[in-house]
């Protein structure tokens, strides 16, 4: 389906939009090992060259930061409540970024103190981890035996009770605890639109590509402008707002990687056209 999402794309400035695991890395049983590869990360790099380029993730700003370590990009963090972008001098101070948007800020003591509660309850669930991703949280059961799932998901429940201010997503082996507030991947997106200037134009083509359930609040957006697609990562059949789909991040990057060679073409016929 390439050409025809570059026939789509004529005349229009592409915004690449993308999330970090299951799609620019692979999921892994350690967390804290979802590394992205060399070549993975040399394939975004190209991508930002030639498009204004963001990256989404559930994560802690910080950490996908720390994971992909590409300046002259946007990242969100903690599913967009931490939302950092590009300065003048970011392409020589990797972390030289400025913070655009933290709906969530009254939330970081109440998270912090969560965080701490969840570990204690948790600690007797062998392979479960709790990850602090500054806005929200995450319970990760991906290493827990199948007969544990139930526990842990009544140990998170509990908590919630304790927590009416929070409110609890799931992801791929993930329970997630993050504000209730009216704030997603989705809002993120339109809100980074907005911060480009870009929002109410018509020769825009915002791409986003995602793995997971959260991404799908994306897609939706997408979906409900009329303007631009989502592509999911998936190796199977399943229901989404995305309008394509890519098996696994080898796939991701050989798409990203095609992106750029195509542009590359263009930008070449417009100088022999000059």
């Amino acid at each position: 389906m390439f050409d025809k999402i570059m026939s789509d794309a004529k005349g229009k400035q592409i915004i690449m939009f993308l999330d970090y695991d299951g799609t620019l890395s692979r999921i892994t049983e350690d967390h804290d090992k979802a590394y992205i590869t060399d070549e993975m990360r040399e394939a975004v790099k190209e991508v930002a060259i030639h498009f204004k380029t963001a990256i989404i993730s559930g994560r802690s700003t910080d950490k996908v930061q720390g994971f992909v370590k590409l300046a002259g990009i946007h990242y969100a963090g903690s599913h967009g409540m931490d939302i950092k972008g590009p300065t003048n001098t970011d392409q020589v101070i990797f972390f030289n970024q400025e913070v655009m948007f933290q709906p969530a800020s009254e939330y970081l003591p109440m998270i912090d103190e969560v965080v701490n509660v969840l570990k204690e309850k948790t600690k007797g669930i062998p392979g479960a981890t709790v990850e602090h991703n500054k806005f929200c949280l995450s319970v990760h059961f991906r290493r827990v035996d199948e007969t544990g799932w139930a526990a842990l998901a009544e140990q998170v429940r509990l908590v919630l009770i304790d927590y009416p201010e929070l409110k609890l997503t799931k992801g791929r082996k993930v329970l997630e605890l993050r504000p209730s507030i009216k704030w997603d991947k989705g809002k993120a997106l339109e809100f980074l639109l907005n911060s480009l200037g870009l929002a109410e134009s018509e020769d825009v083509l915002p791409v986003y590509i995602g793995d997971d359930r959260t991404d799908e609040d994306a897609f939706k957006v997408l979906c409900e402008r009329g303007q631009g697609f989502g592509i999911v990562v998936s190796k199977i059949v399943k229901e989404t707002y995305a309008s394509y789909s890519l098996q696994d991040p080898s796939q991701v990057k050989e798409f990203l990687e095609r992106l750029v060679k195509w542009k590359k073409q263009k930008l070449g016929e417009e100088e022999v056209s000059y």
